[in-house]
C-alpha cells in the first residue's frame, strides 16, 4: 500500500482521437489478404505511440509494455475493400518470394501470371482511445503525439490521422474517462444525429475495455515490433454501452413524455 502512494506510482490516462479518411487495424492477417478489425487494436495504438517517441522497431518496447487500453466507437465508419491484380508488363511468369542460392527470385510453381491482393479499410471512422500508465510516461507520450519523431498512422502507413489526435490527460479510470469525454464524431454524423433525434445531451456509444474476466480474447498485446521477431500475446476485453455527452450547444431539455410501454416490466426484467 505504501508503494501505491509514492508519487512515482501515480497513474494517468492519455486520451487520443483516432480519425482519418482511412484506418486499417489488422491483427493476424498477412500475405495477399489484409483485413481490419472494427476497432483499433492495442498493437496498432502502441505502435502509433512508439512512432511518436521515435522508438526503433528493433528495440525492446520497454515502458510501452503493460499499458492498459480502452476504446470507444464514436463513428463506426464503413468497410472498404481495395482490390488489386499484379502482373508483369511483359507477360512473364511472376516470381515467388523465395530466392535461390545466388539470391535470384525463383519463378512461381506452377507458373502464375497474376497475383490478386485485397486490402480492407475502415473509411470515415472515429474512435477515442484511452491508454493508462504511470503519469510521467503518459505526459511524455502526450508531448510526443503533438511533436512526433516519425509519421503517425492509423494501423497502416498509408492511413494518415486527422487532427486533433491528442484530447488530453486525465486522472480518471479508463472507463470513466471514456464516459465523460464528449462525442468526437464528424460534422456529417452529428448533423444526421441532430436531424433524427434533435439536440440531445447524450448519446449511447460502445466502449471496449480490458478486463480479467472479459468475454472476448484478442491476440493484439504487443511484445515486440522487431520485423524479424514480431510477437504478440492475448488479452481479455469486455464490451459495454455508455451514455456520453454529445457536446451540443444548448441541448434540448429532457422530454416529459411518459416512458414507453414495457411488456416485461411486470416480470421484473
Amino acid at each position: 500500500m505504501e508503494d501505491e502512494l509514492m508519487p512515482g506510482h501515480a497513474q494517468a490516462v492519455l486520451l487520443l482521437r483516432l480519425a482519418g479518411p482511412l484506418q486499417s487495424w489488422g491483427d493476424q492477417s498477412a500475405f495477399n489478404r489484409r483485413e481490419t478489425r472494427p476497432q483499433p487494436t492495442k498493437s496498432g495504438v502502441i505502435g502509433l505511440l512508439a512512432a511518436a517517441t521515435g522508438h526503433p522497431r528493433h528495440e525492446p518496447l520497454g515502458d510501452l509494455l503493460n499499458l492498459s487500453m480502452g476504446v470507444r466507437v464514436d463513428q463506426e465508419g464503413t468497410l472498404l475493400r481495395d482490390y488489386h491484380t499484379v502482373s508483369d508488363y511483359q507477360g512473364r511468369p511472376l516470381p515467388q518470394a523465395g530466392v535461390s542460392a545466388k539470391g535470384v527470385q525463383k519463378p512461381t510453381s506452377p507458373t502464375k501470371y497474376t497475383h490478386i491482393t485485397q486490402r480492407f479499410y475502415l473509411q470515415d471512422a472515429v474512435f477515442v482511445a484511452a491508454v493508462a500508465g504511470p503519469k510521467p510516461l503518459m505526459e511524455s507520450l502526450a508531448e510526443a503525439v503533438t511533436h512526433p519523431a516519425f509519421p503517425l498512422a492509423l494501423g497502416r502507413r498509408s492511413c494518415v490521422p486527422s487532427q486533433p489526435i491528442l484530447l488530453g490527460l486525465t486522472s480518471e479510470p479508463i472507463l470513466d474517462a471514456l464516459t465523460t469525454q464528449p462525442w468526437q464524431a464528424g460534422e456529417h454524423a452529428r448533423a444526421e444525429f441532430e436531424r433524427q433525434h434533435g439536440r440531445q445531451a447524450f448519446i449511447d456509444r460502445m466502449v471496449t475495455v480490458e478486463a480479467i474476466d472479459g468475454d472476448q480474447i484478442l491476440h493484439d498485446e504487443p511484445l515486440s515490433f522487431d520485423p524479424r521477431d514480431r510477437r504478440h500475446a492475448t488479452r481479455r476485453v469486455t464490451h459495454l454501452w455508455r451514455s456520453i455527452p454529445t457536446g451540443f450547444d444548448n441541448p434540448d431539455p429532457p422530454s416529459d413524455a411518459p416512458p414507453a410501454h414495457d411488456p416485461f416490466a411486470l416480470l421484473g426484467w
